[in-house]
């Protein structure tokens, strides 16, 4: 993906969803048991070798894309491990000779990774979630990660969560999914001078719109 211009986030939806917070008070209900993939399961084992093999402060890159993000991450934290997962072979597939040794890209679904993480007692001290798909038709909510039966799994894995969007009421409604699980946090304009962590955030830019991240500090 190059810089060429991209489109803004249009839809008919201006505010957090109506019907959000009642996705939200079903899921708190009723635990998630749809079964893990044996492939996710596999990737998960293969993460999990490595990252016993040396004990290190854990940080989660979901949705990593091309792991341009869990590299930049990686050279920032040289002393934490940088797990980076994404769905797509085809953006793994992209991954360059200068990733840093403590940096760790995997292929796997995020609901099923999260889960198994979860399981295994991952404790990330940082969980970035940047630019993850909107789904901005008011009818697609539930694909929307925070409306999607996994979240009290997203949000008990704890640490620091940042996530980065360039429709600011995907922001806003993931901040009142927060704040049902007791968690506070702040919706803030990214610099125009800041590095973009992202190929998106560079495409954003480039066609001049505004971009946004939230911020949870942990707890």
């Amino acid at each position: 993906m190059g810089d060429s211009p991209s489109r803004q986030v249009t839809s008919t939806q201006t505010a957090p969803h109506d019907d959000l917070e009642r996705q939200l008070l079903r899921h708190a209900q009723t635990p998630f048991a749809k079964p893990i993939a044996a492939y996710n399961r596999e990737a998960f084992d293969v993460a999990a070798a490595r990252l016993e093999s040396i004990e290190r402060p854990l940080i989660l890159d979901s949705g990593c894309g091309t792991g341009d993000s869990s590299r930049l991450l990686a050279y920032h934290y040289p002393d934490h491990w940088v797990v980076g997962i994404d769905r797509s072979a085809d953006r793994l597939s992209r991954q360059r000779a200068d990733t840093p040794a403590n940096c760790l890209l995997i292929r796997a679904d995020l609901i099923d990774f999260w889960r198994l993480a979860h399981g295994h007692g991952w404790k990330p001290i940082q969980h970035h979630l940047l630019y993850p798909n909107p789904e901005p038709k008011p009818r697609h909510l539930k694909r929307r990660f925070h409306a999607h039966p996994v979240f009290p799994t997203f949000v008990a894995l704890g640490g620091r969560i940042e996530s980065r969007s360039n429709w600011r009421v995907y922001l806003e409604e993931l901040a009142q999914a927060l704040a049902f699980h007791g968690r506070a946090s702040r919706i803030e304009p990214i610099p125009a001078d800041e590095p973009p962590m992202t190929l998106f955030e560079r495409k954003y830019r480039a066609s001049g719109q505004p971009l946004w991240r939230l911020i949870s500090d942990a707890l």
